[in-house]
């Protein structure tokens, strides 16, 4: 089985090597080009100042991550949760600078991971055509209604590029060799990243989930503006 992970970031700015910072990373698993509802999502502190160029691409404020972990918190995490997978990025060579970036000033090796970049991928199906995402979301009837109104969200933006990536390599989702009546539960998530999926039983065990917790993460949806793109995904199942 192939383990792929859609990865996004946002940014300070441009360039690392003048000092921006990482300040989102949004991440999710797909297996054999199917997500899974096993994700990877943090706000970052860059210990700087955010310009107001880039808030009003994103609309991450220096007061929303006044409070929010270091990169060197959460490295070791990240780095798990990518490790032994594909990386599938827009721009990829943008996310990876910064990324390596982010890792150089820890003194933590670099990442060796491949990377699927999908503008690539989108320039050689669709030569003379935008490849931006919205572009590409608009070629493939992808909902972008929150993203145009709350702005860019690394883990909006890497769910509606796990979306594309499917349409581009030719938009059939693969068969999961599955009995049609077992269907999949999420065991739950923590502060940085949604645990993994399981089959559930015929007879079904007592949800490990309390509906406490099913709204705090529909919630959480709606403030990062990808609750649209997750119901698309149908990635809301794993919850019901």
């Amino acid at each position: 089985m192939t383990r792929e992970v859609v990865l996004d970031t946002e940014t300070t700015g441009l360039d690392p090597g003048k000092g921006d910072r990482v300040i989102e990373i949004g991440a999710l698993e797909l297996l054999d080009h199917v997500p899974t509802g096993k994700f990877f999502h943090v706000y970052l502190n860059p210990e700087r100042k955010i310009p107001e160029d880039s808030i009003r691409i994103h609309r991450i404020t220096d007061e929303f991550v006044v409070d929010k972990p270091l990169f060197l918190d959460v490295a070791k995490d990240f780095l798990s949760f990518v490790e032994g997978s594909s990386l599938v990025i827009h721009n990829a060579d943008f996310d990876i600078k910064f990324l390596q970036h982010e890792l150089q000033n820890i003194n933590i090796p670099m990442l060796d991971l491949p990377v699927i970049d999908t503008v690539s991928l989108a320039r050689e199906k669709y030569p003379g055509s935008s490849v931006s995402l919205d572009a590409l979301c608009k070629r493939f009837n992808v909902e972008t209604t929150n993203r145009k109104e709350k702005g860019h969200g690394a883990l909006t933006d890497s769910l509606l590029l796990s979306e594309v990536y499917l349409e581009i390599l030719g938009g059939k989702q693969p068969n999961l060799g599955l009995d049609s009546k077992l269907v999949f539960e999420k065991d739950g998530q923590n502060e940085l990243s949604g645990k993994g999926t399981k089959i559930i039983r015929p007879k079904p065990l007592t949800k490990r989930i309390s509906q406490i917790d099913i709204t705090k993460h529909q919630e959480f949806l709606k403030t990062i503006g990808c609750d649209k793109a997750w119901k698309n995904l149908k990635l809301h199942q794993v919850l019901s």
